[in-house]
């Protein structure tokens, strides 16, 4: 009897030590890594590694295993439940959970990765203007301009600098509707910015989200108050690039030294019934450009995009519009995202440059009125949207 309660107590202890070192193995093994910093550290792709590491670990860690206290616990589950539905939400064009991400990614590198005003200029120059890209540039100029515009931020650019008009570009024999990378360098020196520490922060953490959770290099551009965005939808496909090489390497070199746009360079926005080519901004690759596509239309679950099904018509949850097409019903892989501004959609708005515009309106109010049946109709690109803003 009494070796049965000794030997009872005996088991008793060794369940105790054993559970309490398995609690305090599991509390150093969360414990944060010092990251290991030298001269290569500061890059992007190391950042947006360490980024989607960190944010892993913060969405899959088992917080019942590490000796919590209930309001601990129940404060870490909640933390857990947004990111978690942040981190879904912000595929779907949702511009909150977005910001939230965005936070989190700063706070991360803020007091994590170590950046300070000295190594940010090691992942973008920007003391440098001369160093540069012309996406970098655009960076800037989007942050700045959205402290003063908020989301009008891009109309305000191109009304400033008047870059929807049709212009001639160096070989090319016909004017067209461009934004070009020239353009984007007068602007950027014109504007002459003074960033301080938060400002390259913020740019830097958008260009690790738009990498990580957003839609590349039209993140930013998408959210803004415009008529749509595309991309894909013009430029060579990377498999007829790929079948010139194996049959006629000449043309393949001509095309390149000519600077020929692939389909992943081509990104377009629709601004007051204008479609007009960012020729400065670039998904850089076909892989990218194929990312983007397969995040952009899942809002709500509409089905998988597949090679049986080539093509699939959704909404966002900020009620755009979105149409993704992929090989081997298209050339390449695309979409087209088209956003409907209503708050602002007024008759006066419509047509404030049209020619007896006015009259047009009054109009208009008579035959609502008389319950006529009113409707704009025509083939694509027969200037239907131009007609309804007024452009001549």
């Amino acid at each position: 009897m009494i070796a049965n309660i000794i030997l009872m107590f005996v088991v008793v202890v060794i369940v105790f030590f054993t559970v309490t070192h398995f609690i305090k193995k599991n509390k150093e093994e969360i414990v944060d890594e010092e990251v290991v910093v030298d001269d290569k550290t500061y890059t992007f792709d190391l950042m947006i590694k360490f980024v989607k590491k960190r944010l892993d670990e913060i969405t899959k860690i088992n917080l019942y295993d590490i000796g919590l206290s209930e309001e601990e616990l129940k404060r870490r589950k909640n933390k857990k439940y947004e990111l978690k539905k942040a981190l879904k939400g912000c595929t779907y064009g949702d511009v909150n959970d977005k910001k939230y991400v965005k936070e989190l990614i700063y706070d991360l590198l803020s007091k994590e990765y170590g950046i300070n005003e000295t190594n940010i200029i090691r992942v973008l120059p920007f003391d440098t203007p001369s160093l540069l890209t012309a996406q970098d540039k655009f960076d800037i100029l989007i942050h700045e301009y959205k402290k003063t515009f908020a989301y009008e931020a891009l109309s305000e650019m191109i009304k400033k600098y008047n870059l929807d008009v049709f212009k001639f570009v160096e070989g090319e024999s016909r004017p067209s509707y461009v934004i070009t990378e020239d353009e984007i360098n007068d602007i950027y020196e014109k504007e002459n910015f003074q960033l301080d520490f938060n400002d390259k922060l913020e740019v830097v953490v958008q260009r690790i989200y738009q990498s990580y959770k957003g839609f590349s290099s039209i993140d930013e551009v998408r959210d803004m108050n415009i008529d749509g965005i595309s991309g894909g939808v013009s430029g060579l496909p990377e498999s007829f690039l790929s079948q010139v090489a194996q049959s006629d390497g000449d043309f393949l070199k001509q095309a390149m030294e000519a600077k020929v746009p692939r389909a992943c360079d081509s990104i377009w926005i629709m601004f007051h019934g204008k479609s007009i080519r960012l020729a400065f901004l670039s998904f850089g690759t076909e892989a990218e450009l194929k990312r983007v596509c397969q995040n952009i239309y899942k809002y709500n679950n509409p089905g998988q995009l597949s090679d049986t099904n080539g093509f699939k018509i959704n909404e966002m949850k900020d009620g755009s519009r979105v149409v993704v097409v992929r090989p081997s019903m298209s050339e390449t892989w695309a979409f087209f995202v088209r956003k409907f501004d209503v708050k602002r959609a007024s008759l006066e708005q419509m047509y404030r440059k049209a020619s007896g515009g006015q009259e047009l309106i009054e109009l208009l109010k008579y035959l609502v009125k008389g319950a006529r049946i009113i409707s704009l109709t025509g083939e694509q690109g027969c200037r239907k949207n131009n007609i309804a803003y007024g452009n001549d």
